[in-house]
This record gives C-alpha cells, structure tokens and sequence, in this order.
C-alpha cells in the first residue's frame, strides 16, 4: 500500500513560501492601489456627482480680523473689524459661530452688533446661515486704553475660532446620472466615438505595418546598421512638443516647406490647410500618431525577428521559396505573437492618446476624440462630472476591448 502525502501546497513549507510571496509582493500592490486603483474608484465616484470645478473646494467659513484706524496713544478711537467670507460659491454653511479673545485694552463704544455678546474676554457672535458666495464685514467701534499699547497686542496675529455645518458635493450623498445623460444626448458623443476608432485603428494598424516594413528592411547586417537603427527610434524618444511643433511649422498653410514644395511641383494651386480642413486634419494627426509610434513595434518586431533560427530561411531558399514565401509562411507565424501584444498595448495607448492631438489642432477641424472630450468638459465648459463621466465610457470601451481581445484574438493566435 503506497504512501499518500499531503497535497502539494498543503504543508508548512508551502504556506511559508506563500507568506514570503505575498510580503514581497506588499509594496508592488500599495503601489499600483494608491497610483491606479484609488484615481480610479475617484472618477467613477465623481462620474455620479453633481459637481463643477467651482465645487472642487470644500466649503469653508473664513474670518480676517484686522483693526481699523491706527491708534497711537490712549483714547484713539478705531474699528475692530472681521472680515467674512464663504469659500464656496454654490454650497451653504449653516450655524456658523465665531469665537475669539477680546483683545485687552480695547472698550466698546456705541452698541455692540446684536448678532454678538462680549462676555468673559470672549467674543462670541451667533452669524446664521450663509448662502454660497456670502461675504459680509462685521465691525465693532472700540476706544484704546494705555493697556493696549503697554502689551503690543497683535490683533490680526490672535486665532478666531470659526464653527458651522456645510454638506460637501464630493463627499455627501447626493448622487446623479445627468453626467451620463449629458454624455449621451444628441449625436455628439457618437460623432466623437468615430473620430476616436479611426484615430485609434487606423493608428495603430499604421504604426505596426510601418514598424514590420522598418524591420524587415534593418533584419540584416550591412555596414552603418546600427547608426540607422538609432535613427529610427528618433521620432519616439524626441519631446512631443517638439516634434508636434516642428509638424504644424512643416505644414503651415503660409510659410511651410510642405505647402511650397506642392505649389511648386504644381500639385495644387494654393496653401492646403493640412490641420485646419477636414477630413485633412484628422488624416494629418492619424499620420502623425503612426510616424511617432512606429520605432516602438519596429522594436519589439526586430527583436522577435532575430530570435527566429535561421535554419528554416536557409531550407526554404534551397527549395526554391521566395522571399516573399519566406516571410509569409516562415516569419508571420513567428510574429503573431508580438504582433497581437502590440496591437493590444498600442490599442490602448492610442486610444488614450490626448497630447499629440491637443497639440496638432486642439480637437478643432473634426480631430475632436473621447480625450480630449473629457478635457473640454471638465475644464472648458467647468463640468468636472460631465468630464469624468466620459472618463468612465473610455475606460468601459477598453475594458469591452480588452476582454473581446483576450476571448477571441487572443485564443485564435493560441495566446
């Protein structure tokens, strides 16, 4: 009768090993939760809130106190005076009260605000409710005595205490699907969703076509190989202003090369707008996304080339097979592999894609996609859940994207 031992991963060793893992993987997990997850849950959190970038600051009572009319000996007459103010222009504080010491050496003159009562070198003033944006100044006439001066009171350095009750847009329970409602009424939003698949498609597709085309050309060792290689990752390692820029001037309808070169050659009579005529500029920022990006899948596709024995290449020209059979039914099987991870990742990342276009034409002249949609929500027109909300439908879009990926391209590539 044999022996059966314990399941594997069962024993201490195992639950041991586990432990060590999990404490080595501690700092990883904090890490991507405080940098992904958290901003995350906060944009779908503010996706269903009624909040503006005016609403982003919490509100709050605020008092400058001060004292008005610079007494230099005993029996000068001033104001002391307390500045109020609500921070937020839209939300309510109710109840608020404010304490503060009286300063010594100062006696009331005339009738004191009815709102407030001095009692115990305390003042104290009951002020109500305040509506957003409330600003008001309460001022108490006083008489300095030889006191004052004699302890150099300070009266805008001493501490006021200001207490009162205000419901905040981002943390109570008002909640609201306007944001989503606003996002999908009328046709604006399907206009922009196409705009962004042929951005992103298109762009993606373009920028590994050219970076297979770029491999295959560099997939063999000639003299000054290495310079040129260098050369190629150019266009993704240079800043993005700077290349975004060098664009618009090459392409300027007035004084750029591009313009002149056609006028010249007599392609056309006069300046093209390049990125101000549609369907142009959205033609012009899809080229520009595949030159920018095309070094990265250029790459990872010569790296995976050199790895492939070249064994099979040699079989395959003894008997007879083309280059272009060679490639077709030698490297291609090769390549599937890091070509459907490129495409994923760069699907991804192009879709996500908001300074190359911001830069080129602003969203203007039809070039307007999701991401830039959620910055002209939040910022230009204010609307910070309108804005997060878009977030939220790109991140459903790649997530469909993703799980459509991984379901059936991938098992089809038998990834």
């Amino acid at each position: 009768m044999s022996d059966i031992g314990p399941p594997r991963g069962a024993g201490p060793l195992a639950r041991t090993e586990a432990r060590l893992a999990w404490g080595l993987l501690a700092p990883t997990i904090t890490a991507v939760s405080l940098v992904v997850i958290l901003p995350l849950l906060a944009i779908f959190w503010i996706s269903v809130k009624p909040v503006s970038l005016s609403d982003l600051r919490a509100p709050e009572a605020i008092v400058r106190e001060d004292l008005r009319g610079k007494p230099s000996v005993a029996g000068d007459e001033a104001t002391l005076r307390y500045r109020l103010r609500n921070s937020s222009p839209k939300s309510e504080i109710t109840g608020v009260t404010l304490t503060d010491s009286w300063p010594v050496g100062l006696s009331i003159v005339g009738d004191l605000d009815p709102r407030c009562t001095v009692s115990d070198a305390m003042l104290r003033c009951d002020l109500g409710d305040w509506e957003g944006g409330f600003r008001d100044t309460l001022t108490i006439p006083v008489v300095t005595e030889q006191a004052f001066f004699d302890q150099a009171t300070d009266v805008e350095t001493s501490p006021v205490e200001v207490d009162g009750k205000a419901s905040f847009v981002l943390t109570n329970g008002d909640f609201t699907f306007k944001n989503f409602v606003s996002v999908f009424d009328g046709g604006e939003f399907w206009s922009v969703l196409g705009v962004t698949l042929f951005y992103t498609i298109f762009g993606t597709l373009g920028a590994m076509i050219m970076g297979l085309f770029a491999s295959l050309l560099l997939n063999h060792s000639f003299r000054g190989q290495g310079i040129l290689r260098g050369l190629y990752l150019f266009p993704y390692v240079a800043p993005v202003i700077a290349v975004a820029f060098a664009w618009i001037l090459l392409f300027d309808p007035f004084s750029g090369s591009a313009n002149a070169l056609l006028i010249q050659m007599g392609v056309t009579e006069g300046a093209i707008n390049f990125f101000g005529e549609r369907p142009l500029a959205l033609i012009m920022v899809t080229l520009f996304e595949i030159w920018r990006y095309f070094p990265l899948s250029f790459l990872f596709i010569l790296a995976r080339m050199q790895s492939i024995p070249t064994d099979m290449y040699e079989a395959a020209d003894m008997d007879g097979a083309s280059p272009f059979q060679q490639f077709w039914y030698l490297s291609m099987p090769q390549l599937l592999g890091i070509l459907s991870v490129l495409f994923l990742l760069r699907f991804i990342w192009t879709f996500n894609k908001f300074d190359d276009i911001f830069l080129l034409t602003g969203g203007n002249a039809g070039t307007r996609v999701l991401t830039v949609n959620v910055y002209e929500q939040a910022f230009a027109v204010s609307n910070i859940g309108a804005g997060a909300a878009v977030a939220v439908v790109i991140f459903a879009c790649l997530l469909l994207f993703s799980v459509f990926f991984f379901k059936v391209i991938s098992k089809e590539e038998g990834l």
